[in-house]
């Protein structure tokens, strides 16, 4: 009997109220079950009972087995003094607070209706051949309330991304322009070069960008760099050699270090992808746009971001992939599907994170702009298409990925609204 399942038992009053008697047959009216805690401590705070008649007002612990009160050494812990009731599914152990005085004890087996215990395992069995435990039923839940859910969904994704955001405003003494630098440059690396292009960002004193911006030969010598694509000496290339001879200078300049960050990979990418385009790429953005984050912060529809970011790689760059290497000529433009995942990754979760520091609610205004990108395309997704789940843009997408990592994935059915609503028999 898993925890998560007494604990909604308990939050959702999904058990027989009339006549409940403690272990010790003391009678037991729960005015208030409390609230539910999600961190350490008691499971529920602020809980109301009766017993024998007498009003309580307290924590409430859950476990399988009452023992499992000193497998966890609570009668060590000073946090759980104030527990007024103990509630469990098996009753193998009387327990004690930390002063020695007993803790009344509900034994939840005795009043758990058999309906709620079968669609609890219909929903569980043979989860290891699924690929999410409710996806014969997902499609019957009732379509209000998975919209709800999946907009829930979306703003914890947001709330997840902005922990990285506040880290980042935290190292850099709350500066904004430099965080938006770090994440785009980030997230212009993709899922391949990303660490490597966030390793530049570390290694790159954000006022050397605003210092070079203007000069995007020099800023890409910069980033060109530290990113070791510069480090070759069998390059026959014009503009190779003069963005070297710019590095070296500029490296001995600003103390530049390029020994922690790892190095870019081609291996597999598409040539647009390829480290030496996506780098030329920002460069452009930062030459056109030299205050980006009050830009971007300012801009509240979607058609105004496309238009910040309809930007191309230098115009070497027009006929080449590779130093030294010519290709068919052709501008190496941002394109749409690209800049909705930059929009996506960094500017929405940047505007939610700006909003908060403001005291401000911007919720409306970024999801009109996610609503109106189209849903991204992967293995995911598809399932949940497969399974009947309707999605529309991305941010059904995004919420999407926020149920199946953040919930399908760790079994937390009991914390999803779908599941609690197929355990409630809401469909």
């Amino acid at each position: 009997m898993r925890e998560d399942l007494l604990q909604f038992i308990w939050k959702y009053k999904k058990l027989y109220w009339q006549d409940l008697v403690t272990t010790w047959d003391e009678t037991l009216d729960i005015l208030d079950p409390g609230s539910h805690n999600q961190q350490s401590g008691p499971d529920f705070f602020n809980a109301k009972i009766k017993i024998d008649g007498q009003l309580w007002a307290g924590n409430v612990e859950v476990h399988s087995n009452a023992s499992d009160w000193y497998a966890h050494h609570h009668e060590k812990d000073s946090s759980y003094d104030n527990v007024i009731l103990h509630v469990v599914w098996h009753d193998d152990i009387d327990v004690y607070r930390k002063d020695k005085t007993r803790i009344p004890t509900l034994e939840l087996k005795k009043y758990v209706p058999v309906e709620l215990l079968k669609n609890y395992r219909y929903l569980f069995d043979n989860r290891s051949t699924k690929f999410i435990n409710c996806e014969s039923d997902i499609s019957k839940v009732d379509a209000f309330a998975l919209k709800n859910w999946l907009e829930r969904l979306y703003i914890e994704r947001l709330e997840q991304k902005s922990v990285m955001v506040n880290a980042l405003l935290k190292d850099s003494n709350n500066d904004w322009e430099k965080v938006l630098f770090m994440l785009l440059l980030k997230n212009f690396g993709l899922n391949i070069n990303g660490a490597s292009f966030f390793g530049i960002a570390q290694a790159l004193d954000f006022s050397i960008v605003r210092k070079l911006q203007k000069d995007p030969l020099r800023l890409e010598s910069v980033l060109f760099g530290l990113a070791g694509l510069l480090d070759r000496d069998d390059t026959k290339d014009a503009y190779f050699e003069v963005l070297k001879k710019e590095y070296t200078y500029l490296q001995q300049k600003f103390g530049l270090n390029q020994e922690r960050v790892p190095q870019p990979e081609f291996f597999k990418l598409r040539p647009t992808n390829f480290p030496t385009i996506r780098l030329s790429q920002i460069v452009s953005v930062y030459e056109r746009h030299p205050n980006l984050f009050q830009k971007v912060m300012n801009t509240q529809s979607l058609d105004g971001l496309y238009t910040i970011f309809d930007i191309a790689a230098s115009r070497y760059w027009d006929n080449h992939f590779t130093f030294g290497k010519e290709s068919k000529k052709r501008i190496k433009k941002l394109t749409k599907p690209f800049i909705d995942l930059l929009i996506i990754n960094t500017i929405l979760p940047l505007k939610f994170c700006y909003a908060r520091h403001r005291g401000v609610d911007c919720m409306e205004e970024i999801c009109a702009i996610i609503d109106k990108i189209k849903k991204e395309d992967n293995v995911i997704l598809k399932k949940f298409k497969a399974f009947g789940v309707n999605v529309k843009s991305a941010g059904d997408s995004q919420a999407i990925l926020q149920l199946y990592k953040g919930y399908c994935l760790k079994n937390k059915c009991l914390q999803c609204a779908i599941g609690s609503s197929l355990l409630h028999g809401n469909i």
